[in-house]
């Protein structure tokens, strides 16, 4: 693997929980190219003909293995977008960590936009872990705009872990999701923003097999002077379930707009959303604030606990 820097090996850190190389197949991006790869028998990692991402392949019966491939965005006006396409094999059960973080100390935006594409093969499950990450003194913004496109075949569970809690300017984050027969969609989003940042996040959830399912629940804490916008749709089109959920904390002078949107087309599809927005109920504060913890550090106890 390519040498990176103390920087690149905090942000690492931060967004996969890398202090070393890790075990098994990955690829770490720094600064726009690979600077670190490795295929196993499963796992085969190749970049895409057009150059400007990978395929990652999996066979078919693999399990208990891990692919890694995080993002690191060091340089000051670095603008890339990456296609990343996953390849499942049938009867797999594999962790997909990925993430990105950016750490920006000069005066030009940095940006990256991933779109990561998941063909998940049948009976596999799967699960997806991702991570945003921003840090920097610098003027110039830190811009993350991830896409995840999911296409579940019959009997295949994915679970999905996507946070973002800390340091990124401004999202768009768009997740959408096909579910066969029998499959199962697990979602738990995380979002945090603060000063004047911008969070858009929008999934679509199409629930096109009989038995299908779908559960998906997003925690947003809006701080200071800034904004969050939830979108989430699930259609159904059989016999399926699915729920979605937006719980927010609004503080200072946030603003977080909910837009849920439940479409069934199935007179048996069972289909509910719920949302909360609201601020810290004072009585937390009070019951913290009587163990000896200033109002600040109450406040920070119950987010932490939030968004855990």
């Amino acid at each position: 693997m390519k040498k990176i820097d103390e920087v690149q090996r905090r942000i690492l850190a931060e967004v996969a929980d890398l202090h070393e190389v890790p075990i098994g197949a990955y690829n770490i991006r720094a600064n726009g190219e690979s600077v670190g790869r490795n295929s196993t028998e499963d796992i085969e990692i190749t970049t895409r003909e057009e150059g400007d991402g990978m395929n990652i392949r999996i066979k078919d019966g693999t399990k208990n293995q891990s692919v890694h491939i995080p993002v690191v965005v060091s340089a000051s006006g670095l603008k890339e977008t990456v296609y990343n396409d996953f390849f499942i094999g049938e009867d797999c059960d594999v962790l997909i960590v990925a993430g990105c973080g950016i750490d920006n100390c000069g005066t030009q935006n940095a940006e990256h936009d991933g779109i990561h594409r998941f063909y998940v093969g049948k009976n596999s499950k799967i699960k997806y872990v991702e991570k945003h990450y921003g840090s920097g003194d610098g003027t110039g913004k830190r811009i993350l705009n991830p896409v995840t496109e999911v296409h579940m075949e019959e009997g295949s569970s994915v679970e999905m872990e996507m946070v973002q809690i800390k340091g990124v300017d401004s999202t768009e984050r768009t997740t959408t999701a096909e579910l066969g027969a029998d499959c199962r969609l697990i979602v738990r989003e995380r979002l945090m923003t603060h000063g004047t940042q911008t969070a858009g996040s929008v999934y679509v959830v199409t629930l096109n097999g009989e038995g299908s399912s779908a559960d998906i629940v997003s925690r947003g804490v809006a701080r200071d002077h800034s904004y969050q916008k939830l979108d989430l749709k699930i259609e159904g089109n059989a016999a399926c379930s699915g729920h979605t959920e937006c719980d927010s904390i609004i503080m200072d002078e946030g603003r977080i707009l909910a837009v849920p949107s439940l479409e069934a087309n199935s007179v048996d599809a069972m289909l509910v959303h719920e949302a909360a927005i609201g601020k810290i109920a004072g009585d937390q504060l009070i019951k913290l604030m009587t163990l000896g913890l200033t109002e600040a550090e109450a406040e920070e106890q119950i987010i932490n606990g939030f968004l855990k």
